[in-house]
């Protein structure tokens, strides 16, 4: 049996290097980063070392959400993620049996996000791309995105949806750390139901994208949503069937953080469709991911090895 987790981050050391001697880092200073998890700082012999002390074979990396910098003007943004991705690409090459790889990309044009995916996935060897819920306030049902989505098809490209702040709570209730734990969540929901009812799952039926966090509350929704569906014209303007029919068509990462939360998932999706993710090294992480999986009486063994490591070999080639 091997162990593949899709959900965790790094910190690039070029980084740290810098704004922890007080400099800036293309822009970015010592309050980025989440340099408060001391986690964060360990070099890639380290994060080895507490792979194989949490039983894990293989991680698939992606730098921390601080760096997407949709918001930065564009040369910033892709020095950012050309740097963040070189050496993502290093540890990958020191670490081949132990690390792969997911880029980041500067999602405020297409194009450059475009460039900097091929760059990753077709010379690199990345296994595809990490982005946010949204682009500086807009959703990926948006036409301008459409091109982003038919490139990421044709490479092949796995494509990793993980939130960055604030989230669509932050607004509202910024208090309670909820912007996080409801927050990520709901953010993941609105993605689902953009890509399904804005018609791009349709557009693009060969996207391999997987939702973290569980995929938020899409599953506990679905059901709203397909009434919707049924009875509003304006639900069925780009989609013929129920957004349910569409729920397999996602991957969503195992972290739940709760045994009956992940056997609705995997009732509702099958677990063909459900991987392992931990979040490592953030503080909302699973602190001993595998041993939670092999311990949780309602899921089958068969069904522990695919979300272990079965569904991500074949889906990634690991």
């Amino acid at each position: 049996m091997r162990t593949i987790d899709i959900h965790a981050h790094t910190v690039p050391q070029c980084f740290q290097k810098d704004v922890l001697r007080n400099r800036k880092w293309h822009n970015m200073t010592s309050s980025e980063g989440e340099l408060f998890n001391p986690r964060v700082n360990w070099t890639p012999e380290e994060r080895i070392a507490e792979m194989d002390s949490m039983g894990m074979d293989v991680q698939v990396v992606s730098t921390n959400v601080g760096f997407y910098k949709y918001d930065e003007n564009l040369v910033t943004a892709i020095a950012i993620a050309r740097d963040c991705n070189d050496e993502l690409h290093q540890m990958t090459m020191d670490y081949p049996d132990r690390l792969a790889g997911l880029a980041t990309i500067p999602m405020q044009n297409i194009r450059s996000a475009i460039n900097e995916m091929e760059r990753a996935v077709m010379t690199l060897g990345f296994k595809g791309v990490m982005i946010d819920d949204k682009v500086n306030g807009h959703t990926y049902d948006e036409p301008e995105f459409l091109p982003f989505w038919k490139a990421a098809e044709e490479m092949g490209a796995f494509v990793l949806i993980h939130q960055a702040y604030p989230t669509v709570v932050s607004d509202r209730l910024n208090r309670y750390h909820l912007p996080n734990t409801i927050g990520n969540l709901a953010d993941r929901t609105i993605t689902f139901a953009a890509m399904v009812f804005g018609g791009v799952m349709d557009k693009c039926p060969d996207l391999k994208i997987c939702l973290c966090h569980g995929g938020g509350y899409t599953c506990y929704a679905i059901g709203r949503m397909d009434r919707g569906w049924q009875v509003r014209p304006e639900a069925r303007q780009h989609i013929n069937q129920p957004p349910s029919e569409y729920l397999r068509r996602f991957y969503y990462d195992c972290l739940t953080q709760s045994e009956p939360a992940l056997r609705y998932l995997i009732d509702t999706v099958g677990a063909d469709r459900v991987v392992l993710g931990t979040d490592w090294p953030a503080d909302m992480c699973i602190d001993w991911p595998v041993s939670w999986i092999q311990n949780l009486d309602s899921i089958t063994r068969e069904e522990k090895d695919m979300i272990l490591w079965q569904n991500l070999e074949k889906l990634l080639g690991l």
